[in-house]
């Protein structure tokens, strides 16, 4: 059924203005003022903003990690992201040497299959660039369209690779028009530290963040971005955190490297004082990287705002407090690393940075959709109010206050890490290729309905041809 939505306020990366949007066939048709189109659904976004959905390029649902599952899988997460204004999910695909990387794809579309309510893509993870893998890989990037491979620094006799590894990823990255993504910690020297601590006796959350300092991410960053260099290809390093991690990826690009770098909202606005509270609560703040000082958090605005970082990813990682993060009562090195931020991302970051006058309306939208779309391979397909895009639209209401809660929240955890944190701004109502997933703040999806996206390789990603409709005109 065509829609339209009127009397918003329509922000994109590049413009802001009052119009109308028409949508048929789940594209973006006509863009205007006081558009009619018979038949058509009326949706009326008065005083409010028109969004293009949120693309939360870091998420991580129904994946194992310590002897757990996290909380959430694909269909509570993806109906948490909506009711919080994502439309688009990348999720991590966990790999290991047991078996072919296609099998680990297999895995992750079975995991995903009659579940997503949203549309989603995969990163693949390497943890060993042997003969049989960099064989193996040209067939994924171009049959399953991922095209963003993940290699960890950090997660020693876990997920850790070696620096030939990361190297030999990179080179294969460079022919095959793939984006290397980097988990950067010195994996090596946290392995001692952690080791140290708890031989000491230290076993509280809050040493894991003293054991993972933030001049081991810079080192590691800084590392990643030589490697890429060297290789000349491309290199996006995920969840930043810190000052040293920041400077260097901002030294890379100077020197006209290929290097992009990604933070999140728990960085942006908690601090490690968190993993210091008691009874055990600061184990619900264990992130890896860590929490870092609250001085960090200046530098990391500053990033989004001046470009060198280019996107806020949620590293949505859930575990419950109870049965799950307990697991690591008396050695902090067993509680499980991540947290739940895939439903808040979108909100945090209008409500901290463009109602505190550290973002722009379009900035926000840049980091929080548009620059994922581009670097991802979906651009002009997401990310976007355009004529010929997917009609995925948040149409957001800035006046509401609210105060954010596990009581009120939607992912299937039993703690919220903003408890009781005022933001202000809210999705009303959220709409994926033309049909609503939220709508006046109530689920009306379908499992299943989300759809896999084979993405474009990034050498082309600002090539990608918009889908055709034979309906056209408006506003570009």
């Amino acid at each position: 059924m065509k829609k339209i939505i009127k009397n918003g306020t329509i922000v994109t990366a590049a413009d802001t203005f009052f119009g109308d949007v028409l949508i048929d066939d789940g594209i973006i048709v006509m863009i205007g003022v006081d558009l009619e189109s018979e038949g058509a659904e009326l949706v009326d976004a008065t005083g409010c903003y028109v969004f293009p959905g949120g693309i939360d390029p870091h998420t991580h649902l129904d994946m194992p990690f310590g002897g757990t599952m996290t909380a959430d899988d694909f269909e509570t997460g993806t109906i948490a992201a909506a009711f919080g204004g994502t439309t688009t999910v990348i999720d991590f695909c966990i790999t290991n040497k047991s078996k072919p990387l296609g099998e680990w794809v297999k895995v992750w579309h079975e995991k995903a299959k009659g579940k997503a309510v949203i549309d989603y893509g995969f990163h693949l993870m390497i943890t060993d660039a042997n003969d049989g893998v960099l064989a193996e890989l040209p067939g994924i990037i171009e049959n399953e369209g991922i095209t963003s491979l993940k290699v960890f620094m950090a997660y020693k006799n876990v997920f850790q690779a070696d620096d030939g590894t990361l190297f030999k990823t990179l080179l294969l990255a460079k022919e095959q028009g793939a984006l290397v993504m980097v988990h950067a910690e010195n994996g090596d020297v946290i392995d001692y530290l952690v080791n140290k601590a708890l031989e000491e006796g230290n076993t509280d959350p809050i040493y894991h963040a003293l054991t993972r300092p933030s001049v081991l991410e810079g080192e590691a960053t800084g590392r990643a971005a030589d490697l890429a260099g060297m290789a000349d290809s491309q290199l996006y390093v995920v969840h930043v955190t810190c000052e040293e991690a920041v400077n260097k990826i901002a030294e890379a690009r100077s020197k006209g490297l290929k290097v992009f770098g990604e933070t999140c909202p728990q960085y942006l606005v908690l601090d490690v004082t968190e993993l210091e509270k008691p009874n055990f609560e600061g184990a619900k703040y264990v992130w890896s990287p860590p929490l870092r000082e609250k001085r960090h958090q200046q530098a990391l605005w500053d990033a989004l705002w001046n470009g060198q970082l280019q996107t806020v990813g949620s590293d949505q990682c859930s575990f419950n407090f109870k049965g799950q993060k307990d697991l690591g009562l008396g050695d902090f090195s067993k509680i499980p690393n991540g947290g739940p931020t895939i439903e808040d991302r979108f909100t945090i970051l209008y409500s901290e940075g463009v109602e505190k006058g550290r973002l722009t309306l379009n900035k926000f939208v840049d980091v929080i959709s548009t620059t994922s779309a581009k670097l991802f391979g979906l651009f002009p397909q997401k990310g976007t109010i355009a004529i010929g895009s997917d009609a995925d639209i948040v149409i957001f209401d800035p006046s509401v206050e609210r105060t954010l809660s596990a009581e009120t929240h939607h992912m299937n955890v039993d703690y919220n890490p903003y408890e009781g944190m005022k933001v202000k701004g809210e999705p009303v109502s959220v709409l994926v290729r033309g049909e609503f997933v939220i709508r006046d703040k109530q689920y009306v999806g379908e499992a299943g309905s989300g759809q896999y996206l084979q993405r474009k390789r990034f050498a082309a990603a600002d090539r990608i041809p918009v889908k055709k409709h034979p309906v056209g005109g408006g506003l570009g």
